[in-house]
């Protein structure tokens, strides 16, 4: 039916209702609409508040290790009576870990960047001396690495120092040559020759996994700070060669990466740790079976707690449990990416994008291990899976992080704001609730 000249819509009850002013539903529109424009307008201000890097990480940190802890105690519990332990032995292990981090996650967050800077050298020194204790009698191995060192009752894995300490020191070396990186000497001196001694020191325990990581971390670490690209072909050139000549020297590491390939893998051997783990993730469906109802922690999927726990995730929580792990990691990885967006000092970015590299790249590589992406290679999921030097030293690491969000443009004087306004609104509160008793 065409529509003829002049043609209007049939007028409502409410545009005829003779108590309503004219031009009234237009205002009432227009008012609305403003409404909406001002909540988007405080919405975005928040989202680009000066502190908003700061509650991402401090938030996103939090729900991590705390799915982690209650995620440990559900995946464990079983392997812990099986060893006549008692179930909460994992769980309890974990939480002092965790205990422990929190202090040192809260020293770090206060240490201004000059005193990180300072930092640097001697963590690093301090961390080449643990890592060599590992070649010593105080080492200790496991599962074919040797990559732990033991004093008593007390264990700590000095590859994990051995991360943030490169971490800072990449970030104090390219900082101080930021104007000489167009020279491919300056950029390869003496971040390479250093980086591949402490990556060396880990390949000699034996311990691939963390060593992918750390040449992770020092690439993040030169990409950031800005050297030229043909840097970064010979030296991913040189790794590949590094890890392919480790791969062939061990019959494991190639069973391994053949049976990612493999249609005819032996799933009593090499393809039963990633099978079962996939099993685990296709059984918990959309919303999982229920947390602690897991089947595959019953002595059916290796490292449950611990390399593949995001398996458990999957079975007791579902999709969706796994997608909010995804995007705590995201949160996480926005937070770093607005300190490098937003910080001036080339100190702070470079070394936010190494440790950005190493925690995000390394739940990247676990999660693609458990889902059937990337070979087993034996590296924990940071601040979810069991284990108390990688806890420690990526709290350790956050704290960092945390410390570069507190000193964005603003940011301190937002937070030394905040004190105030909350004993405001307390006291406001509690004369409301006096006025409110004398009524």
């Amino acid at each position: 039916m065409t529509q003829t000249a002049g043609y209007r819509p049939a007028a409502s009850a409410r545009d005829h209702d003779p108590r309503r002013p004219a031009g009234a539903a237009t205002a009432s529109t227009g008012a609305a609409l403003h409404g909406r424009r001002r909540d988007l307008a405080a919405v975005l201000g928040h989202w680009n508040s000066a502190v908003t890097s700061y509650y991402l990480l401090t938030g996103a940190t939090t729900m991590l290790v705390v799915l982690g802890l209650v995620m440990v105690l559900s995946s464990s519990s079983v392997e812990s009576l099986a060893d006549d332990r008692s179930p909460y032995a994992e769980f309890l292990k974990q939480a002092q870990f965790a205990i422990i981090g929190l202090p040192v996650l809260w020293v770090m967050s206060r240490l201004p960047v000059a005193a990180l800077k300072r930092l640097a050298w001697p963590m690093l020194v301090g961390a080449a001396v643990l890592q060599l204790l590992v070649f010593t009698p105080l080492g200790l191995g496991e599962g074919g690495n040797q990559n732990w060192i033991g004093v008593g009752p007390i264990t700590m894995q000095p590859s994990e120092i051995v991360k943030l300490a490169l971490a800072l020191w990449i970030g104090v070396v390219l900082a101080r040559k930021q104007a000489l990186l167009h020279d491919w000497r300056h950029a390869i001196v003496p971040v390479l020759p250093v980086g591949a001694l402490m990556i060396g020191l880990v390949l000699l325990g034996n311990d691939l996994g963390t060593a992918m990581i750390l040449m992770l971390l020092v690439g993040g670490g030169m990409f950031l700070a800005g050297a030229p690209l043909r840097v970064f072909a010979v030296a991913a050139v040189g790794a590949a060669a590094a890890v392919v000549a480790l791969v062939v020297s061990s019959p494991n590491r190639v069973r391994r990466i053949f049976s990612l390939f493999s249609d005819s893998c032996d799933v009593t051997a090499e393809c039963y740790q990633t099978l079962h783990g996939q099993w685990g993730l296709a059984t918990g469906g959309w919303w999982g079976i229920g947390l602690g109802a897991s089947r595959e922690k019953w002595s059916y999927l290796p490292e449950a707690h611990n390399d593949f726990i995001f398996a458990i995730i999957g079975e007791e929580l579902g999709l969706v449990g796994t997608l909010l792990v995804l995007a705590l990691f995201g949160a996480l990885g926005l937070a770093m990416s607005r300190i490098i967006r937003r910080h001036p000092d080339p100190f702070v970015v470079i070394t936010t994008g190494a440790i950005s590299v190493w925690i995000i790249g390394q739940a990247l590589v676990n999660i693609g291990v458990v889902i059937g992406l990337a070979p087993v290679i034996g590296v924990p999921l940071p601040l979810v899976s069991a284990g108390g030097s990688a806890l420690i030293m990526t709290m350790a690491a956050i704290g960092v992080l945390i410390a570069f969000a507190r000193q964005e443009p603003g940011a301190a004087e937002a937070l030394a704001a905040r004190p105030g306004v909350v004993r405001r609104s307390l006291a406001v509160l509690g004369r409301a609730h006096g006025e409110g008793a004398r009524r």
